[in-house]
């Protein structure tokens, strides 16, 4: 048998559309709430909807970073930029596309294909996106500083 892992999150509701997301292993909280475009939503709060995304956003990173450091990818920087949309799927609102766009800069030229194939990986190992039936569209950028 495989091992298991558990993650526990509670919500607990403030008020209005507004609730604060907590974990007993975590130490900051984070306040989430319906987004402006629906009726009562709020602005300049998280939403499940960017949750949603950063998840799967973060997911890409974490899982290349491991793979970078396994392959002994040098590396400057990586950042990602994640745009999901959402949409009438089959009649009911659902994320059904998240465009990742990566951008690599690294320190050798050498190394582009390498890192290139690296972010098509992780993405296709991400643990997160491979949860999910949303489609992600990986537009990757990779370059010598």
């Amino acid at each position: 048998m495989s091992k298991e892992y558990k993650y526990d999150v509670r919500l607990e509701w403030q008020n209005g559309r507004v609730g604060t997301l907590s974990s007993p292993v975590l130490n900051e909280t984070v306040d989430v709430a319906t987004p402006p475009e629906f009726e009562k939503g709020v602005e300049g709060i998280w939403s499940p909807e960017h949750l949603f995304i950063a998840a799967v956003n973060s997911c890409l990173m974490t899982t290349f970073l491991a793979m970078a450091d396994f392959s002994k990818l040098d590396f400057e920087s990586f950042s990602c930029n994640a745009t999901g949309t959402l949409g009438k799927v089959e009649g009911k609102f659902a994320v059904d596309k998240i465009t990742l766009m990566p951008s690599l800069v690294l320190k050798n030229e050498k190394d582009i294909e390498k890192g290139t194939r690296l972010l098509h990986k992780a993405e296709s190992a991400c643990l997160i996106s491979n949860s999910i039936k949303t489609d992600i569209v990986l537009n990757v950028d990779v370059r010598v500083n």
